[in-house]
């Protein structure tokens, strides 16, 4: 599943769902998809979504990994994984330009 988040203050970031999900939760969401955040709430969902992170990349290495969705496929030339703390980048930009221009975020698949 691949989740689109949009708002009319920045483009659409699309991304894997259990990336997204992570992520939604991390902002005080449910998860579920589709959904939104009025943007009176989107200040506090920004705000959520980076103290999480911090306390995420605070964590040893291994339990990091662990808090962080696994990687895609089995393949033998194994890819470096990317954190959740690299994959929000976009998501924290398009919070931030929706918090700036006060409107609302929405994403579905």
């Amino acid at each position: 599943m691949l989740v689109t988040f949009k708002t009319n203050a920045y483009s659409d970031i699309t991304m894997f769902g259990t990336a997204a999900v992570a992520l939604l939760k991390m902002m005080g969401q449910s998860g579920n998809v589709p959904g939104a955040i009025m943007a009176d709430d989107v200040p506090d969902a920004l705000k959520e979504l980076q103290q999480a992170l911090e306390k995420l990349s605070n964590l040893p290495s291994g339990e990091e990994q662990q808090a962080a969705p696994p990687p895609a496929s089995d393949d033998e030339d194994e890819e470096p994984v990317i954190g959740l703390d690299k994959r929000a980048g976009p998501l924290l930009s398009l919070l931030e330009a929706a918090t700036a221009a006060k409107e609302n975020v929405m994403w579905n698949e």
